[in-house]
Parts: structure tokens; sequence; C-alpha cells
């Protein structure tokens, strides 16, 4: 049987009609597809059902061609992380997040071990990665599977620390705020914003030239390699170190219940014969671990990478804060200069809430010298000696050289950026 030409032309003229559409589709949504449930991704309980309604509800994504600079801070617990975390959100570009990876821990924990087993670790930090690369291009909806318990259209009363993101607590996601609730207090922003609309959270972040999320809950940097990678997103990293001897003070200072038996050791000088000494030595592997990473410039970090200790950044807040902004190539504007004068010469009244940033940073840095006794001070020498000699924390060798500060017990090093 033989087509005429007329037919032949009809037949080509569809088939490129067909392709132009195909591609249009493609390259309208997102590079990722709406989530699913799976072990890696999701919330285990999550339904098949409530996540066909968040596809069908939930608006698609463009390809971000904008090269927003995406901002991580990589830090551990009481390492002054909460305090760098404001210095990008204090700044009026940038869409800042208070540990969202909160609600992956929360949600995957009761479902797995308590084992630190290596399949525990894969799925938590899959799930991490997942989540980090969705909010990054402004997909706050892939927080709902994480949420409990689940959003209804779209809005929430449980996101974890919302009033410590200024973005979420401002016009338009915020409408109700006046001229006096310029400087809202965290406390304060559910009171007065009521429930948070994720749809108006998206589209603030989408309004913002750059995001940034702070995160105590990965590791070590080697585990965002993917995300750095990504060709989608220009991600940086900010990897936040603290002495572990101030650490471990800070620690058991804020979580006394957690930290009841070092407290009793520094109170009676008598180590408890069931101290769980991973309570230090897993933040003194991850550190070493990490850094060493860092330290050695892999390519793929490249221009990725930034080493901060918190002790450089608390005795010179406004230099080395000029110096992270430097390295991520964001203007720094007078807001960041304004807070940083403001919230590093407060007085001991000052900073009574545990993760309250009004502080002296010089002398909370150092604080920690006369908080443990030097029992526990020579035993985390000992145990952290490899990563406090990598990052330049001297060691004391008596109680009268642990106490007097006339000897400083950080070497000057400039740890330069992997550019």
């Amino acid at each position: 049987m033989q087509c005429s030409w007329k037919a032949v032309l009809l037949l080509a003229l569809a088939s490129i009609a067909i392709q132009y559409t195909a591609i249009r589709t493609f390259t309208a949504k997102s590079f990722h597809s709406c989530p699913i449930p799976s072990p890696v991704n999701c919330s285990p309980s999550q339904d098949t059902d409530a996540a066909d309604r968040l596809c069908d509800e939930s608006p698609t994504f463009s390809y971000n061609l904008s090269r927003k600079t995406h901002v991580l801070i990589l830090a551990t617990t009481r390492s002054g992380s909460s305090f760098v975390g404001q210095l990008f959100n204090q700044h009026f570009d940038v869409f800042y997040l208070f540990e969202p990876l909160y609600h992956v821990q929360y949600t995957l924990i009761p479902k797995l071990t308590q084992s630190k087993s290596t399949t525990d670790r894969r799925v938590m930090l899959g799930a991490s990665r997942d989540l980090l690369r969705s909010l990054y291009d402004c997909d706050l909806y892939f927080l709902e599977n994480y949420i409990k318990p689940q959003p209804v259209n779209h809005t929430t009363d449980r996101l974890f620390r919302r009033g410590a993101s200024k973005a979420l607590c401002s016009p338009p996601v915020c409408e109700s705020l006046g001229a006096v609730d310029l400087h809202l207090e965290e406390g304060d922003c559910v009171k007065k914003c009521g429930t948070l609309n994720l749809t108006l959270a998206t589209e603030s972040c989408r309004e913002h030239g750059h995001v940034a999320i702070k995160t105590v809950r990965v590791p070590e940097v080697s585990d965002l390699r993917a995300l750095v990678e990504d060709p989608r997103l220009n991600l940086k990293v900010i990897q936040l170190v603290r002495d572990p001897r101030g650490i471990l003070a800070s620690r058991s200072e804020t979580f006394r219940d957690t930290y009841r038996l070092w407290r009793i050791w520094d109170g009676t000088g008598r180590k408890p014969y069931n101290l769980d000494v991973t309570q230090l030595t897993t933040v003194c592997e991850d550190f070493w671990n990490s850094v060493s990473t860092g330290l050695n410039r892999p390519p793929w970090l490249k221009g990725k990478y930034m080493l901060v200790r918190y002790e450089d950044l608390a005795r010179n807040p406004m230099k080395k804060t000029e110096e992270i902004y430097d390295f991520l190539g964001i203007p720094m504007d007078s807001n960041v200069e304004r807070w940083i004068q403001n919230n590093t010469r407060g007085d001991r009244s000052s900073s009574k809430h545990k993760y309250g940033t009004v502080r002296n940073s010089a002398a909370t840095a150092e604080k920690w010298r006369f908080r443990l006794s030097y029992e526990i001070v020579a035993f985390t020498q000992h145990a952290c000696r490899q990563v406090l000699a990598q990052l330049g924390y001297k060691t004391a060798s008596s109680e009268e050289e642990l106490k007097n500060l006339s000897i400083s017990l950080v070497e000057e090093r400039d740890f330069l950026p992997f550019s």
C-alpha cells in the first residue's frame, strides 16, 4: 500500500508537533519528581493516596537557571550554629530555614532501630538529601511528608522553630505584623502570625535571591557530595567547628538529663562506670573525618567549602562574617552588620535562653574553662587529641593553665576557603 506525498507530509508534521509538546512538558517541570513513599525520601507512614493528593495539589517547579547561591551551615549541637545562622537570617535577600531536617529525624527515628547501623544512616541521609534538594528549589511542599500531623490545605502549626526564620515571620508569609513588630522575638512569631501557609512560604522563598539552611543532623561534608555536585544547585558549605571541650561543657549545661553522668563526674570527681563516652567521641570522629575531607581539597569541593572555627568568629565577628560573605559571593548588607553590633556584646543575663544568640561572644567562647573540671578536660584532650591538633586547639597541662585566660588555647590559624 502506497502513501501519497500529502500523507507523508502530514505524518512528519504531526511527529514534530508531538516532540515539541514533549520537550515543553519536560522542561516546564522540576527535574525531581513529586515525592512518593519510599524508605529514603518519604515518611514510612505516608500512604499512596496521600502522596497522590500531594502531587495533584502541588504546583510544578521550573529548573532553577538563576544561579542562586545555596548555603548549608554544617555543624553539631552547641557549636554556635544558631549564632552563625543569624548571620544569614538577618540578610534581606536570604531565605533562611532553621533545622528543617529535624522533621526527617522525628519521623524516621521511631521507625528505625536505635543502633547506629549503616542502613539506618543511609536511610536518614537519603531522606535528608532529598529534602534539602527540594528546599533549595523552594519546594516547601516536600516538607509535608515529614510534618505530623500532615498539613491540611498546605497550612501547619508544627514547623520546628518557625520563629527562628525571619522570612517565615514577615510579609507575605505573615501579613498581620505592623511596624512595631520589625524585631519580633521567636516566641511571638507563632502568636502573631498564626499557622504557617506553605504556599506563601514557597512564594517568599522564590522571591529571595539566596537560600540558607542550618543543620546539625548531617555528620560529615562527604555526606553532601551528591548535592554539592548537583548541577542544578550552586551549593556552598560552611562547616562550623568548635573546641570539643567547649561543646561538652555547653551540652552538659543545656541537656542536663542527657549528660547527667558527666555532671556527676564533674561534681564528685569520680568517673561513672557507665559513662557514655560516645557523647564526646562521636563529635570528635565526625569533625576529624569531615575536616580531613575539606582540608584535603578534593576537586568536587573546589569553591564550595569553607571551614570556620567558632572561636575565630566569636573574637572577630565582623571580620569573620565579611570573609564568609566574600567566599559566598554575596554582598553583606547593613542589617547583618547592625545585628552583629547588637548581639555580640551582651551581658550575663542576655544569654539565659539555651538557644539565644545575644551574648558576649568572646567570653562565651572561653567559658568552658571554668565550667569543666580539669579531670574531664584531660580526658577530653586525650580522647580528641587528633582533632584538637588538626583544628589548632592547644591542650592545658594543669588546672592552673586551664583557668589562666592570659594563656590562649587557640592557635592562630588561617583556614583559607578552598577556591
